[in-house]
């Protein structure tokens, strides 16, 4: 049996209060009332801002019904039902001229989000009209539908509407090399709110069913000014509300509808199919097995789940898609399949899986798909690389520049030693007259990239070069203004963004994919870099540079299932048992605040603590609070918070800023994200700003710390896993420390293989051949 390294604690023991080294392999279990807590409260709340949701239970609402903005950051793999939303971004206000104010991060995502959608839509109008299978749908999920019936009618075998490739729409080509168009960010215009009326109206009508007041407001953003007319037609639209369960949904319509409603109302079950799409979006799932959302309709009281099903097909809530084995041709001689069934294989023939997914999921992987192919094929070898690649600093980064230079798409793995053979691509690239730009998930990733080339111009957050705040801006084509662009901390990438991303390159534009495929998934929904690497859509590139030190060699033998001893001779990683949670919180704050600056000369200032939840006793809050006592107490008096408060930002779902509190004003409160001035707008504060000494290891992705402090106390057992333990492990550049509650379940998580836990269909669309 493996175990964890053991040295001394930093610092002496008597200076210590008893934190001492692990004197034997023997480690204390966790006490009985902390095995199994899931490691949240049920309920997000403003300290969930900015973690990237794996979760499976948003099945509440409490106070009112609703849950708070911040929710659309934050969570883990523990229970915390909160949306997807780790990472970072470019801070908020930078950048603006004189006249206009800048675009807020979050404007700017929703900016390049609707520019997407609106050249999808645009896409899917030119395939082609209505059909008279559904009235009330055209195109994809018209074709679909028919699909669907006459299967049903047993006139076409299961296996006919397979999902099928959209003919690629005509694609830009690169313009001749000009300077680049700086980008004028728009004048920033203030979230538009429902208009009193319509929320007056929504009010009403949600008085009359018994529901909360407090979410008139979200229901008339969400539903539009008919939002008092739509909820009278349909209660269950109600779902739609973030925070809102089915249970308050059905209370709510038996309070409108009295013996009209019923559990198999075909508005309840149309309703329920998209609130289970939407909930598995937050645990990274682009699409869901049939099955599985047949099983779950069961267990909210549906009679026919099946019919249930087909009738949400049929009213375009969802789309549905078969993946299997091999091409249409060969599995024309299937039998039909019975509504709502999966189809039968022959004999020794896998099962042709039938998922159902989201019109916004859907289109984005087939944008992605779509871009990633086109840029495979423009492809232009136009520079001589070869004395760029004998100058390179090592064999990988070698091996890396070749690829490049052939080829229009490349993945790259390795883990945060390697990230300097990305950089040397970028300074080869540049050397031969190349507009060559490196794109990282945090701010703290940026200044990493920055001086492994040498240059900060070379290095942008993905949110701050979408946004047009960072980077070269675009050409007269709107295309971002480079001829190669290498995108690290990919795993970080989440299907909206990277469909954004492709379809803001110029065909002939060389794309590299770089990442360690050991950490965490992204916040949003979606896998791409493991979907890209599995379709081997491209040459890959696996890095042969290892991580130095202990910590380096303790993270690689867990990224191969295996929790070595490593020496650790400068005290480089440590392990502090506990009993439970109370004494994993006391030992933290220890460490944080006297022994590892003390004995490893890391301030408190560059010390990460970060454990696996937000609630429980040992969660981020408790910590937080605990920390801010014994660093920086104070009233909080601008929101809880005071100056010099470590804190993070969320300016948009899916970044995490990490910043501290200068003071507050009226215009709101102003953060230092490092350097660069932010101010959060008072209404904003509760829902975009938490304090930051302890973080998930989903925030923690994408960023370093001289010193880590990794916490696991008994309630953790449930949330951890191999890529959790690799993710929060590797944030260390010089220091680890654990405090270890959780006994043999450690090795346990490190030594099972990591499953497959996010089901999308990009890859299938990636191996696809064009028709």
């Amino acid at each position: 049996m493996t175990a964890l390294p053991r040295g001394e604690t930093p610092g002496s023991p008597a200076d210590d209060d008893g934190v001492v080294a692990t004197p034997s392999a023997a480690v204390p279990a966790p006490s009985a009332r902390d095995e199994g807590h899931a490691a949240d409260e049920g309920s997000p709340t403003a300290d969930d801002a900015g973690d990237g949701a794996e979760t499976d239970d948003r099945d509440n609402t409490t106070d009112g019904g609703t849950d708070t903005a911040d929710d659309t950051g934050d969570g883990d793999d523990t229970g915390d039902g909160a949306e997807a939303g780790d990472g970072d971004g470019a801070d908020a206000g930078d950048g603006a001229d004189a006249a206009p104010a800048p675009l807020s991060e979050a404007e700017a995502e929703l900016a390049a989000q609707r520019e997407l959608q609106e050249r999808i839509e645009k896409r899917k109008a030119e395939k082609e009209g209505p059909i008279a299978a559904g009235a009330k749908l055209s195109g994809k999920a018209a074709d679909l539908l028919a699909a669907v019936r006459a299967v049903e009618s047993g006139k076409q075998p299961a296996t006919s509407f397979f999902d099928s490739p959209a003919p690629a729409a005509p694609r830009r080509t690169a313009p001749a090399p000009a300077p680049a168009r700086p980008r004028v960010p728009e004048p920033a215009r203030a979230p538009r709110g429902a208009p009193p009326e319509a929320v007056a109206a929504t009010a009403a009508v949600l008085a009359e069913g018994g529901a909360p007041a407090a979410l008139a407001g979200p229901a008339a953003e969400t539903l539009g000014a008919q939002a008092a007319d739509a909820l009278r037609a349909d209660p269950w639209q109600l779902l739609t509300v973030p925070g809102v369960g089915p249970e308050q949904a059905d209370g709510f319509a038996r309070a409108l509808l009295g013996a009209e409603c019923g559990p198999d109302d075909e508005r309840r079950t149309a309703a329920l199919v998209g609130w289970l799409l939407e909930r598995a979006a937050l645990r990274g799932h682009t699409a869901l097995d049939a099955s599985e959302v047949r099983a779950a309709l069961a267990e909210r009281s549906v009679a026919d789940p099946d019919a249930a099903v087909q009738h949400a097909v049929a009213e375009g809530v969802v789309l549905v898609f078969q993946d299997g084995p091999g091409d249409q041709d060969d599995q024309e001689s299937e039998a039909p399949a019975e509504p709502g069934e999966e189809a039968g294989p022959d004999a020794g023939q896998e099962p042709v899986q039938v998922l159902l997914g989201l019109d916004r999921y859907a289109l984005a992987e087939e944008s992605l798909a779509d871009g990633l192919a086109r840029l495979v094929n423009a492809c232009e070898k136009d520079a001589d690389w070869a004395e760029a690649a004998s100058a390179a600093g090592s064999p990988s980064a070698a091996e890396l520049i070749r690829a490049v230079a052939a080829h229009g798409l490349v993945a790259h793995t390795g883990g945060e030693a390697a990230r300097a053979e990305p950089a040397a691509v970028i300074t080869a690239a540049r050397g031969l007259g190349l507009r060559a730009l490196g794109t990282t998930h945090s701010a703290d990733g940026r200044r990493r990239l920055a001086e492994a080339t040498g240059d900060p111009e070379t290095a942008v957050t993905l949110a701050g070069l979408l946004s047009g705040e960072q980077g070269p801006g675009r050409d007269e084509e709107g295309a971002i203004a480079v001829d190669l662009l290498v995108v690290l901390d990919a795993p970080q990438l989440d299907v909206e963004t990277a469909a954004i991303l492709v379809e803001s390159l110029a065909d002939g534009t060389r794309l590299v994919l770089s990442g360690d495929p050991g950490v965490l998934g992204s916040a949003g929904a979606g896998r791409v870099f493991v979907d890209v690497l599995a379709a081997r859509a491209c040459p890959q590139i696996v890095s042969r540079t290892p991580d130095p030190g202990p910590i380096g060699e303790l993270v690689s033998g867990i990224g191969i299932g295996e929790l070595n001893q490593v020496e650790a001779p400068g005290k480089e990683v440590v392990i502090v048992p506990v009993r439970d949670a109370g004494e994993a919180v006391h030992r933290t704050v220890q460490l944080v605040v006297d022994s590892v600056p003390r004995a490893i000369g890391v301030p408190s200032s560059d010390t990460q603590v970060i454990t696996v939840g937000h609630g429980g006793s040992a969660g981020t809050r408790a910590l937080n609070a605990a920390l801010k006592q014994r660093l920086n107490p104070g009233p909080g008096r601008f929101g809880g918070f005071d100056p010099g408060d470590r804190v993070v930002h969320v300016p948009a779902p899916g970044r995490v800023v990490p910043a501290v509190v200068v003071s507050a004003d009226a215009e709101g409160l102003r953060l230092d994200c490092a350097g660069t001035e932010v101010v959060v707008a008072q209404e904003r504060v509760e829902s975009s700003v938490r304090h930051g000494w302890a973080l998930s290891a989903h925030q923690a992705a994408g960023m370093q710390w001289p010193a880590v402090v990794v916490v696991l106390p008994g309630d953790a057992v449930q949330g951890l896993s191999r890529s959790w333990v690799y993710t929060a492990f590797s944030r260390g550049e010089r220091h680890l420390s654990v405090v270890h509650g959780v006994d043999q379940a450690l090795p346990r998580a490190v030594a099972q293989s990591p499953a497959q836990d996010r089901t999308t269909r990009l890859r299938t669309l990636l191996e696809t051949p064009a028709r």
